[in-house]
């Protein structure tokens, strides 16, 4: 028997999402960022066996939005959970449930699919902690099952990864056995340059930019790929921000993302970086369409 379905990640920002679904199919495919927020999009993940494809679902952080970019966030984030066959709700194994971790747990309650409780970074708990915070998490919904690991150190993926298999359906292979995400190139490219910057700035520069390519193609010779990117903020005084002291951060992050984009596609590539302001595009519906946000 052939077994395959949709499972999404829920849960509060940061608390390890993008972490998880990179540990689960053995590859990069969501950028990581200690910021809250990082996610804004749905990304799906690949995890092809020999009788089984489970598609994970890395789904923005539910929060209370502040702007419009927030709102289709968490909409984003709503919606998957209502058309999954598997819902996993990740909270960090070191704090108790908080006010997000309880209004996460009300939408939950709702759901019809089934729920599976993620107690992440069993790293940073400790024991006595990680038991009593547990119960008081299993009692906010009916769940199938709990676990306890870590994303980051790779601890205890295996009985998670077993027992979704076993909740998932006899079905069909959706995708080749090969394909890891069904992401567009462009949109990943986007991704790894925005996580460099993310990395390396602080304060609301993190919230403020989005990456579009707006060409990506490869030279006559075949040699070097050539990527355009235009990476927009909402102030002018944010885009020395990016740019830094003579170009420095820009060049930073350019060149890690280089590095990366590289490894990733097989070839040597031109990364061509510019920074344009687009004021409050976070609340301006035809750019958050744009950008590829709702």
């Amino acid at each position: 028997m052939h077994r395959s379905g949709f499972v999404a990640l829920i849960g509060r920002p940061n608390v390890g999402k993008s972490t998880l679904l990179n540990a689960l199919v053995g590859e990069k495919v969501a950028i990581m960022s200690d910021r809250p927020q990082t996610t804004r999009n749905q990304i799906r993940a690949v995890l092809t066996g020999p009788d089984h494809q489970i598609i994970f679902i890395d789904t923005p952080g539910l929060h209370k939005p502040k702007h419009m970019l927030g709102t289709a966030m968490v909409q984003t984030a709503r919606t998957t959970m209502d058309e999954v066959d598997l819902v996993c709700f990740l909270v960090e194994a070191d704090k108790p449930p908080g006010p997000g971790d309880r209004y996460i747990a009300d939408l939950l309650n709702s759901v019809n699919s089934p729920l599976f409780l993620i107690l992440n970074k069993i790293d940073l708990a400790a024991e006595d902690k990680l038991a009593a915070y547990s119960e008081r998490y299993r009692q906010l919904c009916s769940f199938k099952a709990s676990f306890a690991l870590s994303a980051l150190k790779k601890i205890n993926l295996e009985p998670l990864v077993r027992s979704v298999l076993e909740m998932l359906p006899e079905g069909p292979q959706f995708y080749p056995p090969d394909m890891i995400t069904d992401q567009p190139e462009k949109f990943i490219a986007a991704e790894i340059i925005r996580e460099k910057i993310i990395n390396l700035t602080r304060q609301e520069i993190p919230f403020s930019i989005a990456v579009v390519i707006e060409e990506m193609k490869p030279r006559e010779d075949g040699n070097l790929l050539d990527i355009r990117a235009e990476i927009f903020v909402e102030r002018k005084s944010q885009v020395g921000i990016i740019v830094g002291k003579q170009g420095s951060l820009l060049k930073e992050a350019g060149t890690a993302a280089r590095v990366e984009l590289e490894a990733l596609f097989g070839q040597r590539i031109f990364l061509d970086l510019r920074v344009k302001v687009k004021p409050d595009w976070r609340n301006r519906q035809e750019e958050l369409r744009r950008l590829g946000y709702s």
